[in-house]
């Protein structure tokens, strides 16, 4: 599994068939593997796009491919609803859309705190069972929901382990560190993380205000970027610039280098709107940060929390 997945989120919305296709062309080619994608994902359209291309390139088998449910869109609005006649319901959808007979990872997105999580655990179990999932993740999940999700899991999965959490984690997003990631190691899972360069404020486009064509500058995205455009947040952005110009680097190089070496990261998901964008992000696999760089991004965003 590669270090760096493709996520592909604004498939089928922001990032059209044409630009996805050159996406996933890129994203083969600089040696990745794992794919991450949803039916939420693209207005509901993004699966059907990534089928398509799949069975375009004749590349299924070449890659892992980690899908999520539990999150629906219903009267326009989108729900959580981790009830097993729902998920399994939203698994066969999934596999149709993708052209495919199995999802190599299979994540609950969201907890409900209106299912038990018994029975939300059993759906994933069944898909096991019958063979249209590999391996079960799950996504979101505070730390003591991470524990209760893998014990009930490994009680009607007769011992099987769930493998993976997924959760928001970047220089900028340490908050897991302090429950959700010990829970996780506790567990045994492996961490795939998702908005790696911060919501896009790790690349250092808003070191100079908010560029026009940014999330920033988006009314519907607005609130998302935010949170890490403050005084605090800041300052983690410049010592990144200066360990960037220092390395002659870019900033997202480092951002992702420093998020790869952290303890149990199994993989980074990167997402992009432009070709370009994933590119750069695929580059820093040529880096290997140094450890007194390393050491100081972790001191100065530690107090950034």
């Amino acid at each position: 599994m590669s270090r760096l997945a493709l996520g592909t989120m604004s498939w089928g919305a922001a990032v059209d068939e044409y630009v996805a296709d050159e996406q996933l062309r890129v994203f083969l080619d600089a040696g990745g593997t794992l794919i991450d994608t949803a039916p939420i994902y693209g207005d509901g359209v993004c699966e059907q796009v990534l089928g398509s291309l799949l069975g375009k390139h004749g590349v299924r088998d070449r890659i892992v491919l980690a899908g999520k449910a539990g999150v629906v869109r219903r009267d326009g609005h989108a729900v959580i609803d981790g009830s097993l006649r729902s998920l399994l319901a939203q698994l066969d959808q999934s596999l149709a859309d993708l052209g495919t007979d199995h999802l190599d990872l299979w994540q609950i997105h969201r907890w409900d705190d209106e299912v038990p999580v018994e029975e939300t655990m059993a759906a994933l179990d069944q898909a096991v069972r019958s063979g249209r999932v590999r391996y079960a993740g799950i996504s979101n999940f505070t730390g003591w929901q991470t524990v209760a999700a893998q014990h009930a899991y490994a009680r009607v999965g007769n011992g099987v382990p769930l493998v993976s959490t997924q959760i928001e984690y970047s220089l900028l997003r340490r908050e897991p560190e302090a429950e959700t990631i010990p829970a996780a190691a506790h567990a045994g899972l492996g961490i795939l993380a998702w908005s790696p360069l911060g919501r896009g404020v790790l690349t250092g486009k808003y070191r100079l205000g908010v560029p026009a064509d940014s999330r920033a500058a988006d009314a519907r995205w607005e609130s998302f970027v935010a949170p890490h455009l403050t005084p605090a947040k800041t300052r983690v952005v410049d010592a990144l610039g200066a360990a960037s110009e220092g390395l002659g680097v870019p900033m997202s190089h480092v951002a992702l280098a420093w998020l790869r070496d952290q303890p149990r990261v199994a993989s980074a998901i990167v997402g992009a709107r432009t070709t370009a964008q994933l590119q750069e992000s695929l580059g820093s696999e040529t880096l290997d940060l140094p450890s007194e760089i390393h050491a100081a991004l972790s001191d100065v965003s530690e107090g950034a929390r």
